[in-house]
């Protein structure tokens, strides 16, 4: 069997949008994926780009990612590597594929200097989770995932430091 990963690049930002749909088709959340491709080219490979990914390739086609990108921490003072999304197509799982794609992101993070990798996973998902436990990683429970989005962050912005 042929599989690889690799380093995303421009022409697989097509691949990439298509994952990303099925993830959130996965994860539930069908028509939650705004990003296009242009946003998505931006992100991982415009002049200020914020994200960066991997793809898993089975006989050269993209059927798995991980896209990742930088967070840090004022406690080690080293950067960290926050996993935002890990899929891989479902008739290629069992493959090693996701295996592979963790490898890569941890040689990454080692290569960087990170004192950790962090990731979230939904409290439903037991097959992920699962998966993670094989690999060693351990769920921080004391940690809740907090969110400001939409309005709430436009009304943060325009606050202008109004104490609460």
């Amino acid at each position: 069997m042929s599989v690889h990963v690799r380093r995303a690049a421009p022409e697989d930002v097509p691949a990439l949008l298509g994952l990303v749909r099925a993830l959130a088709a996965y994860e539930r959340a069908p028509d939650a994926v705004e990003a296009d491709a242009a946003a998505l080219d931006r992100a991982l490979f415009g002049a200020t780009a914020h994200a960066h990914a991997l793809v898993a390739e089975r006989h050269g086609r993209v059927v798995g990612m991980a896209i990742w990108f930088l967070s840090f921490s004022t406690w080690t003072g080293r950067p960290g590597l926050y996993l935002e999304d890990l899929f891989v197509e479902p008739e290629a799982r069992g493959l090693g594929l996701g295996r592979a794609l963790f490898a890569a992101l941890a040689r990454e993070a080692v290569a960087r200097g990170c004192a950790r990798m962090d990731w979230a996973v939904l409290d439903w998902n037991r097959p992920a989770m699962d998966f993670y436990e094989r690999l060693g990683a351990a769920p921080k429970a004391e940690w809740q995932g907090w969110r400001l989005e939409g309005a709430a962050l436009r009304a943060c912005a325009a606050d202008g430091g109004a104490a609460a």
